[in-house]
């Protein structure tokens, strides 16, 4: 098993982006939580391990959140439902060994300081889960009494007040005390704009460093973005999952090495990423696209290598996974790339079209084997999807079809 030389806060990152397209104009939103709660702690002298754990959960406290629906929500200051979330998130966290210790500070960031109090958690995971619940309220807060307005510092007063009203109830009073006296100063306010709140999370990744990272270790964390855009819809959920496993038996069988095999894997559940922009209705929509929605979907491959480009380590991960909807012919999207296609990228591209025609969707029932390999072989023969690939697939069906099936599907199909 292959270790891959990478900087786990450059994963972290990247995952707080695509949490960002959620929100589609809500940018930014993680960042902005993890510098508050950071700065609201270090008034308490928060040691730096503390410092650090808190910043990551303010990074990925919303993880619970794939679907636009449910994003619009969390701008309300509280509403019925908003534990849902919370749990989610947690469950996210802690099937990763790396970012479990995260996962009962986010399952509480909704839970008021009153009720905090009588939970069987250590009081380092209150502290966390509440700094974070009250600068993320302090976010909604500041965006809401924006508005129209430009300047950062319009309504700050109001939001501190709202903050310091329910000291003692919604928030620890200790927490509260140490938020009016960091956002007493204009600078606390400023930082808070995208140019600025980026600049203190990259230097937040710059004190880390690039180790050795196991396969196993790389999957789990990888795994989340993929759980994540999955849970988009209810029509692809193990659709990420179902096309790792084609990519990296299809690169077995073609003969890759076993790094370049486990690349493919993460490919796989990466290639999606960028679905988190498209509204919840049109991955849901029964019926075909217009013109303008499909310009919508085409946007999500070219936003998949926005967000994967910048983990150093995974670039031709990032690639693959970008171009996953381009053909040998140059007929596929957004670059055009034709023949210049890497076979890692080909693969990629048989691997998603097999998968989603196993699948149900909302406009079609999932198809049989032979329906599939029908169409696979249309693509084939008109030059759009490499026809070794697929021939590789023919050759043993039933293996690709059991790995890209879902387990109801392969249950009853194959017998």
């Amino acid at each position: 098993m292959s270790t891959f030389q990478v900087n786990l806060r450059d994963v972290i990152y990247s995952l707080s982006d695509a949490l960002d397209l959620v929100g589609v104009t809500h940018i930014h939103h993680g960042k902005r939580v993890a510098y508050m709660a950071v700065e609201c702690a270090k008034v308490l002298g928060w040691a730096p391990e503390r410092l650090d754990q808190l910043f990551q959960a303010g990074m990925l406290h919303d993880s619970g959140v794939s679907r636009t629906y449910i994003h619009r929500r969390l701008t309300q200051f509280e509403w019925e439902g908003e534990a849902e979330h919370c749990r989610i998130g947690a469950e996210l966290l802690r099937s990763c060994p790396s970012l479990a210790p995260l996962a009962d500070i986010v399952l509480h960031h909704h839970t008021h300081w009153s009720t905090l109090q009588g939970l069987p958690l250590s009081d380092e995971v209150k502290l966390a889960a509440n700094c974070i619940y009250l600068v993320d309220r302090t976010d909604i807060l500041t965006l809401a009494a924006l508005k129209d307005q430009s300047n950062i510092l319009y309504g700050r007063e109001d939001t501190r007040q709202a903050i310091a009203a329910r000291r003692g109830d919604w928030f620890c009073p200790e927490l509260v005390d140490a938020f009016l006296q960091a956002s007493a100063s204009e600078a606390f306010w400023f930082s808070l704009e995208s140019e600025q709140v980026r600049g203190y999370a990259h230097e937040w990744i710059a004190h880390d460093r690039v180790r050795d990272v196991p396969f196993a270790e790389l999957r789990s964390l990888v795994r989340i973005f993929s759980v994540i855009v999955d849970a988009k819809s209810p029509f692809t959920r193990e659709h990420s999952e179902g096309v790792a496993r084609l990519s990296r038996a299809l690169g077995e069988r073609l003969g890759l090495s076993e790094r370049r095999c486990e690349m493919l894997e993460l490919a796989g559940l990466l290639h999606d990423l960028g679905k988190l922009r498209v509204p919840d209705e049109l991955l849901d929509k029964p019926g075909r696209l217009t013109p303008e929605e499909y310009a919508v979907m085409k946007r999500h491959s070219f936003d998949t290598y926005s967000i994967l480009r910048t983990i150093h380590g995974l670039e031709d991960v990032a690639l693959w996974a970008a171009q996953h909807h381009e053909r040998v012919d140059g007929s596929g999207y957004p670059y055009h790339l034709g023949g210049e296609l890497s076979i890692e990228a080909r693969i990629v591209a048989v691997a998603d079209v097999f998968q989603a025609l196993v699948q149900t969707r909302p406009y079609r029932a999932g198809l049989s084997p032979d329906q599939v390999m029908e169409i696979v072989h249309e693509h084939a023969d008109r030059g759009a999807l490499d026809a070794a690939v697929v021939a590789v697939l023919d050759a043993k069906l039933s293996v690709f079809w059991a790995l890209a099936a879902p387990a109801a599907t392969r249950a009853s199909s194959l017998k």
